[in-house]
This record gives C-alpha cells, structure tokens and sequence, in this order.
C-alpha cells in the first residue's frame, strides 16, 4: 500500500479545509488510518486516527470537535475535515497507516504507524 496526501493549502483562520490521502493497493480496509502534522521547528505530533472500518475514531485534544476523521473504503481514501482552523493548525500534514483490525481504546503515536505518505501544507493566516 502506498499513500498519496493532498488538499493543503492556504485558509483563513476560522475557515474550513478537507484532506484527502488515497491509498494504492488492496489491503486499504485492514489499516488503521491516522494523521499527523509537524509544525516548523517542532515534533510531529498525532492529530487523528481511524480504525479499519471508521467505526471508531480518535483526536488529539486539540483538534476535539473541530476536527473530523473519516474513511471510504471503496474509494481507498481517507479523509481530515479541518474546521474552525487556527493559525496553530498551521503545519505540514502527513497521513499514515498500520495494519490493524484493532478498534478499542488507545492513545496512537507515531511509532505505532510504518506506512506514510509525503506531507501536504496547510497554512493558516490570522
């Protein structure tokens, strides 16, 4: 499987921006999907996850309610709504994958994902 991100770009804060990473190959619907983001200067650091079938979701805090995760199977592609953006969203966004049918409670990090695609920019402007 091999992931393409895009949709980046530049917003105004508050205003609303979707990413999309597409995923070649046949195996899409055994992967936890996730995204990621690094700002300049800083560590990349979690933003959201799906499991398998987009039955659950995770968030990091800071993206809570803002922030949407969702899956198309059929399409191979998940998806990162961004809303109510912030110029602190403002970060190079890369989209990740781990096979994994798990589903329960756990907080994703980075190690947890091998497979990743090239970053797309989001900028923010206040």
């Amino acid at each position: 499987v091999q992931l393409q991100a895009y949709g980046g770009g530049l917003v105004q804060a508050g205003g609303s921006l979707r990413l999309s990473c597409a995923a070649s190959g046949r195996a899409f619907n055994m992967y936890v999907m996730g995204w990621f983001r690094q700002a300049p200067g800083k560590e990349r650091e979690f933003v959201a996850a799906t499991s398998w079938n987009g039955g659950k979701t995770y968030y990091a805090d800071s993206v809570k309610g803002r922030f949407t995760i969702s899956r198309d199977n059929g399409k191979n592609t998940v998806y990162l709504q961004m809303s109510s953006l912030r110029p602190e969203d403002s970060a190079v966004y890369y989209c990740a994958g781990t096979p994994s049918y798990y589903s329960g409670d756990y907080d994703w990090s980075e190690a947890d994902f091998g497979l990743w695609g090239q970053g797309t920019l989001v900028t923010v402007s206040s």
